[in-house]
């Protein structure tokens, strides 16, 4: 059945790539989180999607010029000011040991299109191997250069290009660079596309998918999974469909 995985977390209804978002996606029953990664000053794994600070939290500034001590001062859940408590950007082996805790998969996806953050795969690879999780792992980034050298020195933690536009055979193209899926936009990931690729054994999880009607869609393909900012209505709508089929 088609996996539900949470876009950089429980991100709809809380701030995202934050442990709170992490940890309410669990509570939602989502199968999986999705989550950014780029290095801090001071060549700390942290766990953040934009390059700059300035959108999500109460800095202002490239990540990269901060180190995590810094970092760990800021706000990172000031689009949500009802929120009570704090919410700290919170470091790659933060989320890592709380994995350990739960059954959950990972998608890491690393933001390193823009600046290409020099050891950022050895570092996150020895973190999965510490903490044991290779298995429950899946990188994704839009620098496929990045994936490929992550499998190289990993090969036992699973790759996945992201596709931001259309893709001629994409199962091709992924087996050709040893990747077990693909994260396609959804509107790149037609019927017959997705269809086509999982006939071949290679796994489709589109993002990001919010409307009804394509998580819908998906379900009805028995689609390998999808990225979602909403992991209570796909899992609502997931079971409604189970029901509804048997």
């Amino acid at each position: 059945m088609t996996e539900v995985i949470a876009h950089r977390g429980y991100s709809a209804k809380f701030p995202e790539n934050t442990m709170k978002a992490f940890k309410e996606a669990e509570n939602a029953n989502a199968d999986g989180i999705e989550l950014d990664i780029q290095l801090s000053k001071d060549g700390e794994v942290v766990v953040i999607h934009d390059e700059k600070l300035n959108r999500t939290t109460s800095g202002k500034g490239y990540v990269k010029d901060f180190t995590l001590q810094e970092l760990k001062k800021l706000d990172a859940g000031i689009l949500f000011p009802d929120l009570k408590e704090k919410q700290t950007i919170p470091t790659l082996e933060e989320v890592l040991a709380w994995l350990t805790t739960n059954t959950l998969t990972c998608n890491i996806e690393l933001k390193n299109g823009v600046f290409r953050y020099q050891g950022m795969e050895e570092k996150v690879i020895q973190l999965i191997r510490d903490y044991s999780l290779s298995t429950r792992v899946v990188f994704s980034s839009f620098n496929h250069y990045s994936i490929v050298h992550c499998y190289r020195l990993a090969p036992e933690i699973e790759i996945a290009p992201l596709l931001s536009e259309g893709l001629y055979m994409p199962w091709v193209y992924s087996a050709s660079i040893q990747a077990k899926g693909f994260h396609p936009h959804y509107l790149a990931a037609p019927n017959e596309v997705i269809a086509a690729s999982l006939e071949a054994g290679i796994a489709v999880r589109p993002y990001t998918v919010n409307k009804e009607a394509e998580m819908e869609r998906l379900f009805q393909l028995e689609c390998s999974a999808f990225i979602t900012d909403q992991p209570t209505k796909a899992v609502e709508l997931r079971k409604k469909y189970k029901k509804d089929k048997a």
